[in-house]
């Protein structure tokens, strides 16, 4: 059983190939999984923003907030019950 020069050469390529393909691969793979953590970590800083914005909303859009916000900003006042006007049907 005589094994031909051309046979070995053959496979001794195709052996480097495939382990410089795997080499690649698991490089891919860290690189991946590096800029998958970075992501993870934004993700997470932007759910505890988003938490922290519908915190300052809800306290933004309390019914004292809106009214100071409206005498303040829009000079509005209560008017006097004198002033109302009933209309009937």
């Amino acid at each position: 059983m005589s094994v031909k020069p051309t046979t070995t050469l053959v496979l001794l390529l195709a052996i480097i190939l495939s382990s410089v393909g795997v080499v690649y691969a698991r490089h891919q793979n860290r690189l991946l999984f590096v800029e998958l953590q970075a992501l993870s970590y934004e993700k997470d800083r932007m759910d505890v923003e988003w938490g922290q914005l519908q915190l300052e909303q809800s306290t933004l859009t309390t019914h004292g907030q809106v009214e100071q916000a409206a005498r303040t900003r829009l000079g509005m006042i209560n008017p006097a019950p004198e002033t109302f006007v009933i209309v009937r049907p």
